[in-house]
């Protein structure tokens, strides 16, 4: 999980100063107000991962295409990118610390012990066309007992001096050189953001024919290609979810959200022609009693759902999962159930969900099972963004026990009573009209 994120001189984000996160997010505001930028920052590390570049800002089939440093930047001027985040383990890592021996601080001892949760910082700066690193470091456990700083091609623990590094990435990657003191917290940082998912708003049309390679992703892509490769792997090794502390199959369980968002009554992924010729189709029955069609014979929304449900159901319990949009092309009803559908899975699978929206029926949804206690106050963290010359700023939502918002920005959902006391005022410029003696 991610506990918190800030940035500085990221895009339209001068300093977002600390953003922190909970089970579920979300992050509202008008076009080209922020949202964005503050979840790429977290795909932009996430495919960093395991690469000898400082920073990978994507290319035609990344998470991310972001460009350049120049393209990133503040301003597009010269300055540092900064970037920082918590992290929470799904499970404790051993690494080595550092014990003092005595007053005078002239003899230490290192020592092994586990830690669950860390803070991560980095700077980064371009010189002459190149990145480097300016500094990082890695602030151990919540109550920071213990920092490990690289900085200047030195290692740092604490004030002594641990070891003298070569050419590292953002967040200490080396690809020659393993040192005892950073590996570790570099493989936690990798293992975090092998647990971090992304759903894009595009998804990919769907088909009448799918084939199987006998395949078991890890994920469904940020399009949403492989959700048929991963029913079928879940199928193959009897994977499933949870609902009321129950395990069920995934299959079954989507059917039942599809039901529940009155989009579908159920749907099926059966073979078609000879088994070993792994094609299948999804088959989906609108009502009881009506036919079954295609996925392709069906409107946007339950093609378009379809992986966000697929993606729910099969990423391993703990992960956190970045969607953006996710409701684009679902009626109000769908999209304020949507809000269901991200409390259950926060709930019984233990996923983090980071969500970019502008639904405002998502937004009241939450309200409602905030208000009902059906969730608590902490396990809901909302944001409105908005952008002022050119440089992003976040409010944060203050909810209440009832589910009221105390700090309603203006326009938030556009001017609804505005337009509707000008509607008003025609109509009864209307009717003077037709009986001026009225």
């Amino acid at each position: 999980m991610i506990t918190h994120i800030r940035m500085k001189n990221f895009k339209s984000w001068k300093d977002s100063g600390e953003v922190p996160l909970a089970p579920l997010t979300g992050f509202f505001g008008t076009n080209s107000s922020g949202k964005s930028s503050l979840l790429q920052m977290l795909l932009l590390l996430k495919q960093t991962v395991g690469r000898e570049e400082i920073l990978f800002f994507g290319g035609e089939n990344s998470v991310v295409n972001l460009g350049d440093f120049r393209e990133v930047i503040h301003g597009h001027k010269e300055g540092l990118l900064e970037f920082e985040f918590g992290g929470k383990l799904l499970k404790p890592l051993t690494i080595t610390t550092l014990q003092e021996m005595d007053q005078y601080r002239q003899r230490y001892e290192f020592v092994s012990s586990d830690i669950d949760s860390f803070t991560f910082d980095t700077a980064i700066r371009e010189v002459s066309g190149n990145l480097s690193v300016e500094y990082l470091s890695y602030t151990i456990g919540p109550e920071a007992l213990e920092k490990i700083k690289w900085e200047n091609r030195n290692l740092y623990y604490g004030n002594a001096f641990a070891t003298n590094t070569g050419k590292i990435n953002c967040y200490g990657h080396q690809t020659k050189v393993t040192d005892e003191f950073l590996s570790p917290l570099s493989s936690a940082f990798e293992k975090l953001f092998s647990h971090v998912y992304y759903l894009g708003p595009t998804r990919v049309h769907p088909q009448r024919l799918y084939h199987w390679e006998r395949t078991h992703p890890k994920e469904i892509d940020m399009w949403g290609n492989k959700a048929v490769d991963a029913l079928l792997s879940a199928r193959v090794r009897q994977l499933t979810t949870v609902h009321n502390g129950k395990s069920v199959p995934i299959e079954e369980r989507i059917s039942k959200w599809l039901q529940k968002l009155e989009l579908a009554h159920s749907f099926s992924l059966v073979p078609k022609g000879f088994l070993d010729d792994n094609n299948y189709e999804i088959r989906i029955r609108k009502t009881p009693n009506s036919a079954e069609v295609t996925l392709a014979d069906l409107g946007h929304g339950v093609s378009d759902l379809f992986p966000l449900l697929v993606h729910c159901c099969y990423v391993p319990e703990g992960s956190t999962l970045i969607l953006e949009q996710p409701g684009i092309h679902l009626h109000p009803k769908a999209q304020a159930d949507l809000a269901d559908l991200f409390l259950e899975v926060i709930t019984e699978r233990n996923l983090q969900i980071l969500v970019e929206s502008h639904s405002e029926h998502l937004l009241t949804r939450l309200q409602r099972r905030i208000a009902e206690k059906q969730i608590g106050q902490d396990d809901v963290k909302l944001y409105f963004c908005r952008n002022i010359d050119g440089e992003s700023t976040k409010d944060e939502l203050e909810i209440t026990e009832s589910g009221d918002i105390k700090n309603w920005p203006e326009n938030f959902f556009g001017d609804v009573m505005g337009d509707m006391f000008a509607m008003t005022d025609k109509q009864v410029e209307h009717l003077n009209e037709q009986d001026p003696e009225g």
